[in-house]
C-alpha cells in the first residue's frame, strides 16, 4: 500500500493508542498458534465483572486473502474476507455474521501518497452507505466521515474531525526515541454541550524489547499507568507448545501483558504458570 495520510479513522490513531490502549479494568486471557502453513487459531476469554466472554478466531492466508473466522459464546459466527490490492492500492473487505441476515457489509478502501478513501455498503435491501476521505499527508491530514441510510433517506452520521458536531478533539504524538518506543503525547477535546475542556498527556517507554510502561494523567487530576510485558517476565520463559505460543493477559494483578511470546520450555512449567492466571479469570 502508498504511504500517505491513511484513512479517516486512523487521523490521531498514535495519540489515542497512546492516550487509552491497554488501559482496561477487564480480565483477559488470550492464546494463539500457529501452524507451519500459517493457519492462526486464537482462543480469547473475557470478564468483565459477572459476565464471561469467550470466543476462538480462525485466520487463514493464501496469497493477498486473509480469512477470519471468530466463532463466541451466543453461537455467532463472524467471517471476514479480505482482497489486498487485487489492483494496486484497493483493499476490498467483505463480511457478515451468522444468523444475522442484516450484518453483511462489503468495503473498499483505497491508497495514495497523498489521499485515502473508503467505502462501504450493506448487503440489504434498503442498505446504510458510508463514506470517508482523507487528503495530506502521513504528518498532518484533514478529512470527513460520514453516512446515509437509504431507507430513511437521511444522514445519519456525518463527521469532519470532531463527534457529530458535539465534540472538538486535538491530538499530538511525538516520538522521543524510536529504539526504545519512547513517546509523549497528548489530546485536548472541547465538548459544546457541556462547554467543558478535557486535556490528557500520556507517555510510554520500552524497558526492554518485550516491556514497555505507560502512564497518563489529565486535568481533572486523574492519572492511570500500564504495564505492557511478554510473559517472559512473569514466568520465566517456561512456556512451551510446538509449533509456537502466543499469550496475551490484560490487566492482570493490575498489568497489562499484551506481547506475545514464543519459545521453547516444558509443558510442565507452562501449565505452572497459566494456572493462577486462569485462576483470576
Amino acid at each position: 500500500m502508498a504511504k500517505g495520510p491513511g484513512l479517516y479513522t486512523d487521523i490521531g490513531k498514535k495519540a489515542r493508542d497512546l492516550l487509552y490502549k491497554d488501559y482496561q479494568s477487564d480480565h483477559k486471557f488470550t492464546i494463539t498458534t500457529y501452524s507451519p502453513t500459517g493457519v492462526a487459531i486464537t482462543s480469547s476469554a473475557v470478564k468483565k465483572g459477572d459476565l464471561f466472554l469467550a470466543d476462538v478466531n480462525t485466520q487463514l492466508k493464501n496469497k493477498n486473502i486473509t480469512t477470519d473466522i471468530k466463532v463466541d459464546t451466543s453461537s455467532n459466527l463472524f467471517t471476514t474476507i479480505t482482497v489486498d490490492e487485487p489492483c494496486p492500492g484497493l483493499k476490498t473487505i467483505l463480511s457478515f455474521k451468522v444468523p444475522d441476515q442484516r450484518s453483511g457489509k462489503l468495503e473498499l478502501q483505497y491508497f495514495h501518497d497523498y489521499a485515502g478513501v473508503s467505502s462501504s455498503v450493506g448487503l440489504t435491501a434498503n442498505p446504510i452507505v458510508n463514506f470517508s476521505g482523507v487528503v495530506g499527508t502521513n504528518v498532518v491530514a484533514l478529512g470527513t466521515d460520514v453516512s446515509f441510510d437509504t431507507k430513511e433517506g437521511n444522514f445519519t452520521k456525518c463527521n469532519a474531525g470532531n463527534d457529530k458536531g458535539e465534540t472538538l478533539n486535538a491530538s499530538y504524538y511525538h516520538s522521543v526515541r524510536p529504539l526504545t518506543s519512547t513517546a509523549v503525547g497528548g489530546e485536548i477535546s472541547h465538548s459544546f454541550s457541556t462547554n467543558e475542556n478535557t486535556i490528557t498527556a500520556g507517555t510510554q517507554h520500552s524497558l526492554d524489547p518485550f516491556t514497555t510502561v505507560k502512564a497518563r494523567v489529565n486535568n481533572f487530576g486523574k492519572s492511570d499507568w500500564s504495564g505492557v510485558g511478554n510473559l517472559l517476565a512473569i514466568c520465566s520463559g517456561l512456556l512451551a507448545v510446538s509449533p509456537s505460543l502466543s499469550v496475551q493477559v490484560v490487566e492482570f494483578d493490575g498489568w497489562s501483558v499484551i506481547r506475545s511470546f514464543q519459545g521453547t520450555g516444558t509443558a510442565d512449567g507452562a501449565v505452572s504458570c497459566l494456572a493462577p492466571m486462569l485462576a483470576h479469570l
